[in-house]
């Protein structure tokens, strides 16, 4: 587990990256929508903090992380409303922010397993735990911003991040050090995003046409 001092200040570190990151992509989804200051803000904290809290209630894993730590509302707002001051120059930093973006998805899917194992949950429900962390607030931007949540649609999200769970709690389950168990998982996760991305690597789709009257 994360438990380690060291590991402890080095994934504190990661999340506020991460959510920092996802606040200032919400807000410029919220600025697409053309949504006041208030609702850039809240469009930040949901994305930002949302699936860790969605985790956290499915769970019973009280207090949730922002409440416990109000800073991170702060954090988040604040991410939030310095987007909008830097927008006009957000497009260049396109890049920078695709790998923020998945290094967010592979730290938060690390801590929601870790949270399912510290609750001595089965095995599929731990990774469900990682996705639910990884995912979620993306999904509740969407859903607010009318639409499609990127997650229902065929990039490799959630697929990276039940690969990048799966190979850390099942790294530990083996008895393998725990360190080498979460980089390997963390950069498998990480590099296949990115690959993903680069190579426009996407799920299959269903599509149906029909008319079923």
């Amino acid at each position: 587990m994360i438990g380690e001092p060291e590991n402890i200040m080095l994934f504190h570190a990661l999340y506020i990256v991460a959510i920092v990151a996802e606040a200032m992509t919400a807000a410029l989804a919220a600025g697409r929508r053309s949504m006041d200051w208030v609702g850039v803000c809240l469009l930040g904290c949901v994305t930002a903090l949302g699936g860790g809290s969605t985790r956290d209630v499915l769970l019973g894993h009280y207090p949730l992380s922002w409440v416990e730590h109000p800073n991170y509302l702060a954090v988040t707002a604040g991410a939030a409303l310095v987007t909008i001051a830097i927008a006009r120059v957000m497009h260049h930093l396109r890049s920078i922010f695709l790998i923020l973006d998945a290094i967010g998805l592979v730290v938060f899917t690390v801590i929601g397993c870790n949270v399912a194992l510290d609750l001595h949950l089965p095995f599929i429900v731990v990774i469900m735990s990682g996705m639910i962390t990884g995912c979620v607030g993306g999904v509740l931007r969407d859903v607010l911003c009318n639409d499609i949540p990127l997650l229902f649609r065929s990039e490799l999200y959630a697929s990276v991040s039940v690969v990048a769970g799966s190979l850390y709690v099942g790294g530990l389950a083996a008895g393998l050090p725990h360190d080498p168990v979460m980089i390997v998982a963390m950069a498998a996760g990480l590099v296949l995003h990115l690959l993903a991305i680069r190579y426009g690597w996407n799920m299959p789709k269903f599509v149906y046409t029909r008319d079923l009257h």
